[in-house]
């Protein structure tokens, strides 16, 4: 559901040269940002119910695969002296327990990982490029953006965003397979990405940049 706000706010960042459009990419990687069973569970003190996420995701990552597009994961694990010293898990108390070694940074098994070939990148910040090889990794697979999907919205997709923008890849990131705890921060992000660092698409536009006639 489209915010009071958004019609008249897109009307004036229009006016003020924010909100262009990005071309379809034809040589893309698929990001999956924390779709770790501690945000997919909801019995877990940060996750959430994203079934829906994690089965429109499933279908972009299947035709990836279709298409030998890479497909990267991340997850975030802390250390011990991590989760006890961390600035940011003074804000997100919640998230301490995602510890190295625990089942809720493990991939959520219903989107069927590759072990051979989709790498886990393990992060203790929101962006996925913030202290790890993403950036390296997008560079040496020769990747013209990327597809963004994953949770949650107004943190680490949100920032992984950002990060890739502001790297120089174009982002595409489809409203289903991204979910939040709760809408409101969800939709004003998307909002946010689509008018400054990416392209909001839908499901089928981001299965159509993956068909293996493109």
């Amino acid at each position: 559901m489209a915010q009071p706000w958004a019609e008249s706010t897109q009307s004036f960042y229009a006016s003020r040269g924010i909100g262009g459009r990005l071309a379809p990419l034809k040589k893309p990687a698929v990001i999956v940002v924390d779709l770790i069973k501690g945000f997919t569970d909801p019995s877990f003190p940060a996750g959430s119910d994203l079934t829906s996420v994690v089965s429109c995701t499933r279908q972009v990552l299947d035709a990836a695969r279709e298409a030998n597009a890479p497909v990267i994961f991340t997850t975030i694990a802390f250390s011990p002296l991590q989760a006890r010293t961390m600035t940011w898990l003074r804000k997100m108390t919640g998230m301490r327990a995602l510890l190295e070694g625990s089942v809720w940074t493990e991939v959520d098994e219903r989107l069927g990982r590759r072990v051979d070939d989709e790498p886990v990148i393990s992060k203790q910040a929101a962006s996925s490029f913030t202290g790890t090889h993403l950036a390296s990794m997008l560079v040496d697979l020769h990747v013209d953006g990327v597809i963004i999907t994953g949770a949650v919205t107004s943190g680490c997709v949100r920032a992984t965003a950002v990060d890739a923008c502001m790297a120089g890849w174009p982002v595409f990131v489809p409203a289903e397979c991204v979910g939040d705890r709760a809408q409101g921060p969800h939709e004003a992000n998307l909002f946010d990405i689509q008018a400054k660092y990416g392209e909001v698409c839908s499901l089928s536009d981001a299965l159509a940049m993956l068909a293996p006639t493109r």
